[in-house]
């Protein structure tokens, strides 16, 4: 039996909690609780992983389960890092006319207000999940996406550019059910453009 090599821990990012334009504390606070919760558990199931790797216990029940809640846990803590590392306290003022991101928004959609409203229009839709701005590594074009489960529905090898949680965790401490279009809009008073335009190839 071979001896199971440790694991790296994934270490959780700090991210700020006030000052957000129509996002309370308490929500941010909330919503890092949860961020947290996938850190640990992709910690704990990725060393269990390996446990189980050395043990020759491949191909059994638990591990089976295990790989496939993997993905779970690590898309859903990389995906709020992308999230959080995209916001910023009351946001930056919108992409620049002479901004890549500004140009390359207008060369595929036809104008930002295009690309606003399909996006909004994306997290919108009725469901949990993620509306996502993703750039095709292939092409370069920029396509907004719906991705449900946080290891479901991800182009394959595409980048995500910005990225927006639409899970009822993501808003409901501030905003009811229903009120999703408030929590849309306010995270758009928050984006850091300077961010996303890191982001683009």
């Amino acid at each position: 039996m071979s001896t199971a090599t440790p694991t790296k821990a994934y270490e959780a990012k700090s991210f700020p909690t006030e000052g957000y334009d129509g996002l309370s504390p308490k929500q941010i606070e909330e919503h890092l609780k949860l961020y947290n919760g996938y850190v640990n558990n992709t910690n704990a199931i990725s060393a269990k992983i390996t446990e189980l790797v050395a043990a020759d216990q491949v191909n059994t029940p638990e591990y089976n389960e295990l790989k496939r809640r993997f993905g779970f846990e690590y898309s859903g803590m990389r995906l709020h890092e992308y999230y959080f590392g995209n916001m910023t306290p009351g946001g930056t003022t919108n992409p620049l006319e002479n901004s890549k991101t500004y140009t390359k928004l207008v060369e595929d959609f036809g104008s930002f207000g295009n690309w606003e409203k399909d996006f909004k229009g994306t997290g919108m839709m009725r469901g949990i999940g993620w509306a996502i701005l993703y750039q095709d590594p292939h092409t370069g074009r920029l396509q907004n996406f719906w991705v449900s489960d946080h290891e479901n529905g991800h182009p394959a090898g595409f980048t995500p550019i910005l990225v927006m949680d639409v899970w009822e965790h993501a808003f409901t401490v501030d905003y009811a059910p229903t009120a999703k279009k408030s929590y849309v809009d306010a995270f758009f008073n928050n984006i850091d453009w300077a961010a996303v335009e890191a982001r683009l190839a």
